[in-house]
């Protein structure tokens, strides 16, 4: 992992955060903000720059074609990314309504499309017209693998896969949530019937999505960036080169790439490397998103 000289970091480092910012810090995993709405906090990790290998090898179990070739991809420009998914209190904060199936203020929103994803960014941006401003957004794909990664280039940021059944990875245990393991001590009325999924990791019968945060996080203090919900990406779906530089931008199309695995994937797609893609429109209780953010280029560039 390279990474390079980062003026945001350093402004941090120096007690001066984003103007959008409520709070801010450092620990074990980096710098970090927090931000507020109705009472409703969320902490954002700061992504420096650096450059990663995107993809699977050929050699991963459960990989798939559309996971390669891999190749090198260089993140330019550092970037803000929150340390969970949205949260159900959130996304009602913002929109005043939760579209989700299994409800509960600390679970992921669900159900929501990717489109739904684009009118709740709207809200979040709503006065900002300075184009020097960072805006809050989707992660790219390249910005997503980068910060699942977290410096590793294995299928998981724990570990190798190893695949004792379709719903059986021993190493997802501690860091995600999945169909070997969304049912254990599950305590929401509304679930999924799960007692006929094949080959879990442990034993149930209901299951659904979890509370956030409450598996280990990566290396760069991101939780569940594997596991729970599958996360909206900016991009739409294209097929990869041998080398692709991948920046913070607007993508036009019908079809968006999700990422991440869920609560009810198979121990296989469960992995940094996983993608799939749906109509833009489309909504389930196991699609929910991660907010991002650029880098603010106005306070980058204006003096001290």
């Amino acid at each position: 992992m390279r990474h390079t000289p980062d003026q945001e970091r350093e402004r941090l480092l120096r007690g001066i955060a984003p103007a959008w910012a409520s709070a801010w810090g450092e620990d074990e995993y980096g710098v970090f903000v927090s931000f507020e709405i109705a009472d409703v906090e969320q902490r954002m990790r700061w992504i420096a720059p650096g450059t990663f290998m995107m993809g699977s090898p050929e050699s991963e179990p459960g990989r798939w074609e559309a996971e390669g070739p891999q190749h090198e991809v260089t993140i330019t420009q550092g970037y803000w990314l929150a340390d969970r998914p949205c949260t159900q209190a959130l996304w009602q904060a913002v929109t005043n309504g939760n579209p989700s199936r299994f409800r509960s203020p600390r679970r992921p929103v669900e159900r929501v499309s990717w489109d739904d994803v684009q009118g709740f960014l709207a809200c979040l941006n709503l006065g900002v017209e300075d184009e020097r401003v960072a805006h809050w957004c989707l992660p790219t794909e390249g910005q997503w693998e980068y910060a699942c990664r977290a410096g590793t280039t294995l299928a998981t940021h724990a570990g190798p896969l190893d695949l004792l059944g379709e719903c059986n990875a021993p190493v997802l245990d501690d860091i995600a949530w999945y169909g070997g393991n969304s049912g254990v001590d599950y305590d929401l009325d509304e679930f999924e019937y799960s007692a006929r999924w094949s080959e879990k990791q442990y034993p149930h019968v209901r299951a659904g999505t979890r509370d956030v945060g409450l598996k280990q996080p990566n290396r760069w203090g991101l939780y569940d960036m594997l596991g729970n919900v599958y996360e909206w990406c900016a991009d739409v779906p294209r097929q990869y080169k041998p080398v692709a530089v991948q920046n913070p931008g607007h993508y036009e199309g019908p079809y968006r790439v999700r990422r991440g695995g869920c609560w009810l994937s198979y121990a296989h797609f469960v992995r940094a490397a996983y993608r799939y893609w749906y109509e833009s429109g489309y909504r389930d209780d196991f699609l929910g998103f991660r907010l991002a953010r650029g880098q603010d280029l106005r306070q980058a560039s204006d003096p001290e």
